[in-house]
């Protein structure tokens, strides 16, 4: 039996990962059927994976996408209900991107076909990112659980944008900063921002991300 970590976390609660779906239920099989209901087990269950499509006409909503690509790909095989939208959003150059929730192998036959989408080819990538609070400028967290302080993307100064003294500025990570505090043998690069895409500490958030997703 594989057994990866065994922590015990804040809540009184022992978290146990193992190498495969398999050992987590013989683990939990023995559990239950040594500690006879005295532990509640809960097997934790990986996100569904998302893709982002990108491009897309500006009648194509959140309330239709799902339709239209059934509609438009008989020859993807799919069934109502495997593939269900979350956001749709416009980038600056106005381009609209749409993200859409599905299971695995649904996921697989999207990147390894063409998704027709009105007179479009829609190009399909995953969507992977870290979801990053404006205030604090930290990943991870909802805005309403934010505690941090204020803090500016590009510096790490504790001061609002207005604020920011632009010409004498030096780009700083606060995310890696935070890293190298609690991980010190690595001693990553804090000379970016948070917003810029190579951030190691974000790509360490991505990787996790990856792990807990079907």
């Amino acid at each position: 039996m594989g057994i990866n970590s065994f922590k015990t976390l804040n809540s009184g609660r022992v978290l146990i990962q193992t190498n495969s779906k398999e050992e987590i239920e013989a683990i939990e099989k023995e559990i239950q059927a040594k500690c006879r209901g005295d532990l509640e087990i809960n097997i934790h269950t990986p996100r569904k994976p998302r893709l982002i499509l990108l491009n897309i006409l500006e009648d194509i909503s959140t309330t239709n996408i799902e339709d239209s690509i059934l509609m438009q790909n008989n020859d993807l095989n799919l069934r109502k209900g495997e593939i269900v939208a979350k956001i749709s959003y416009v980038m600056k150059k106005m381009n609209r991107n749409l993200v859409v929730e599905m299971g695995a192998d649904i996921r697989k036959i999207l990147l390894q076909r063409k998704v027709k989408l009105r007179w479009q080819i829609c190009r399909i990538e995953d969507y992977l990112v870290a979801n990053r609070r404006f205030k604090c400028s930290r990943f991870n967290h909802r805005l309403r659980d934010c505690r941090g302080e204020v803090t500016y993307p590009l510096c790490a100064g504790s001061h609002m944008l207005k604020e920011c003294k632009g010409d004498s500025m030096v780009y700083k990570c606060i995310n890696c900063v935070i890293y190298n505090k609690h991980i010190p043998s690595t001693n990553i690069s804090v000379q970016h921002s948070y917003i810029d895409n190579k951030c190691p500490s974000m790509q360490v958030i991505i990787q996790k991300y990856r792990l807990n997703t079907e």
